[in-house]
């Protein structure tokens, strides 16, 4: 079987899914259930993740996934390694318990990821399970309206933060969002798919193309592309950002330098494209640790997801480093 393209880096957002084999049911019991949601909870620690949404049906699964890290096929090979011994041992079955590797499809976040939600939460709907997904224990939606307490491992702050400032604003506008649509003209949004396997405008998908795919002939495990992460040096990163600051590479290389932006920038921009381990990183920027350099990616990374003037200004820089 063709093992599937994965464009993994940190700050990467995902639809995750996956089926039981042969349309085999994955949940059978209430505890199946429990006991998936159990595995997300360990992998969201385990592996840095952050769960933004899910929907466990009866044959599948479906999550809306950010990482931190590029670790994207190790997690889920976790999961589903985790999910399915528990699984098989519970009914003293062996074989494969999933229809294959998971598929993944790589997100444009501020462009789909409202629309995805909305689509994954009303999955029990269009299946004719419930008449309101509020109705349905194994989704997110319910913590996402506020009808039961948020797990500590559920991430919804940044959904929610896109539809208003207040708590109980934004859960209100959600749910509007998700129940006044008629789900039954309602369009997949994955319909826009690039390649099968990227969802963004077309500057995303250029972005995401030039940056870590790059066409080459047929291969054996990955037909038709190749996970290839394109080297980005880090003085390119650097001079960039020095040029929309208007600093010099000296003042971005500081170390210590309080409110250094510039640098926070450099840092956060150099981890996501340059494809240098954490550690050079840090020896590049003033001897700190490889610790330090994804301290400083998740710091920005948080502040980004709060600031849409922090969120506009990193794009664009993004997108002059990646056209140079």
């Amino acid at each position: 079987m063709a093992r599937p393209l994965r464009i993994e880096y940190p700050g990467a957002f995902y639809h995750v899914m996956n089926r039981g084999i042969a349309g085999q049911d994955l949940f059978r019991t209430k505890i199946d259930r429990e006991r998936f949601l159990e595995c997300l909870e360990t992998a969201v620690e385990r592996f840095s993740l952050k769960i933004h949404a899910y929907c466990l049906m009866t044959t599948d699964y479906h999550l809306l996934v950010e990482t931190m890290d590029a670790n994207l096929s190790r997690a889920f090979q976790w999961i589903n390694v985790s999910f399915a011994a528990y699984f098989n041992r519970k009914r003293h079955r062996q074989g494969h318990l999933f229809q294959g590797r998971f598929k993944s499809v790589r997100v444009e976040a501020e462009e789909y990821l409202k629309e995805l939600s909305r689509y994954i939460h009303l999955n029990p709907v269009r299946a004719g399970i419930v008449k309101n997904p509020k109705g349905y224990a194994w989704s997110s939606y319910k913590a996402y309206i506020g009808k039961i307490k948020r797990p500590e491992w559920l991430e919804t702050q940044w959904l929610l933060s896109r539809f208003g400032r207040k708590k109980r604003e934004a859960e209100e506008q959600y749910r509007i969002f998700v129940e006044t649509v008629d789900h039954k003209q309602l369009e997949n949004p994955e319909k826009d798919l690039t390649g099968g396997f990227i969802l963004g405008s077309g500057e995303f998908v250029k972005r995401v193309k030039e940056t870590f795919v790059d066409p080459r002939e047929e291969g054996k495990e990955i037909p038709h592309l190749t996970f290839l992460k394109r080297t980005i040096k880090t003085e390119t990163i650097i001079d960039t950002v020095g040029s929309e600051f208007g600093c010099t590479r000296a003042k971005i290389l500081e170390k210590g330098r309080q409110g250094n932006l510039a640098r926070d920038m450099a840092i956060y921009l150099a981890r996501d494209l340059s494809g240098e381990s954490a550690q050079s990183l840090g020896a590049y920027f003033g001897g700190i640790s490889g610790a330090g350099i994804t301290m400083r990616y998740k710091c920005m990374s948080e502040k980004a997801v709060e600031s849409r003037r922090l969120r506009g200004r990193l794009k664009k820089i993004r997108s002059l480093i990646v056209s140079a």
